[in-house]
């Protein structure tokens, strides 16, 4: 009851109560405050520091900055609290502003991923440190329309673009036609039953391929066949996860990979060296990925 008494005389602030009703509809920082309500930063802080303390609003770091958001549910006993802070009226135009700057926010969101898609800073980065290596004979295992295939042939000496598409294996013939790179070889085969012999590759890449493979361990045996002894693997994958409108829309057979089970996989099939990296989400995308590497023992 007491807590409940703490927030009806905080709330008695109007700046507060329009902070509180901000933060309910949007998880905004303090500079984003600060332009909304129009009052300095220090002011904006205190007030976030009372809601805080009592439990209303919730703080989290996000790309460098710490964004304020509702921390209240449904069932907390303060929560029409809430529902009068969402209904007061807007005198003061603060949801019309909110509108604005998530819509430039999104905007903001959509121009990096543009400079950031592949073929741009990526590729740059990626072709300079490729640089670096040795020239090896490569296997892209599921290469799609190319666009990995390509990159790494900027520094192979020879890869093996391989997928059981005929309509991506064109596009990535186009590709390669536009950019000058011969020393591709497209296939077009069941990455489960390959006809490369055995032995001979310096290195094979699965990036995302693996989700659409009906045995993925079949397809790691047969990373393992065609590399030589201390030849490399790497592989990128998505963590699990419950998105099954994967399934029918993009045709993917599983969804996700535990990674111990996949190193597991690589152990049995001859792989050593494991080592593992996993990264976080991407702002709201339900998918997170990892990349493991593997060396095949003699």
């Amino acid at each position: 009851m007491e807590e409940l008494s703490q927030s009806f005389r905080a709330l008695g602030d109007p700046t507060r109560l329009r902070i509180l009703r901000l933060t309910a509809r949007a998880p905004l920082n303090v500079s984003e405050l600060v332009s909304l309500v129009g009052v300095a930063q220090s002011s904006v802080s205190h007030h976030l520091g009372k809601l805080k303390g009592l439990g209303l609003i919730r703080e989290e770091r996000q790309a460098g900055f710490t964004y304020y958001s509702l921390a209240l549910e449904p069932q907390d006993a303060r929560w029409p609290l809430i529902r009068l802070a969402r209904e007061a009226a807007d005198e003061e135009g603060d949801l019309a502003r909110l509108e604005d700057l998530l819509r430039q926010r999104e905007d903001r969101q959509a121009l990096n991923e543009r400079l950031l898609e592949p073929g741009q800073s990526w590729f740059l980065w990626a072709g300079a440190l490729a640089s670096l290596l040795p020239a090896l004979d490569v296997a892209d295992f599921g290469c799609g329309t190319g666009v990995l295939s390509v990159a790494i042939a900027r520094w192979a000496s020879r890869v093996w673009a391989i997928d059981q598409s005929e309509a991506a294996l064109t596009q990535a013939r186009e590709r390669a036609a536009r950019e000058g790179r011969t020393n591709i070889t497209f296939l077009r085969e069941d990455l489960h039953r390959l006809s490369l012999p055995p032995g001979q590759r310096d290195l094979v890449v699965i990036s995302q391929s693996l989700h659409h493979m009906e045995s993925p361990p079949a397809v790691l045996s047969e990373a393992a066949r065609i590399l030589k002894p201390g030849g490399k693997l790497v592989l990128l994958e998505l963590m699990p996860h419950d998105e099954r409108w994967v399934l029918d829309r993009l045709g993917h057979r599983h969804l996700g990979f535990a990674p111990e089970t996949l190193e597991a996989s690589l152990r049995e099939v001859g792989f050593g060296a494991l080592t593992r990296e996993t990264h976080a989400r991407e702002g709201a995308s339900p998918f997170r990925v990892f990349l493991l590497t593997g060396v095949k023992q003699s």
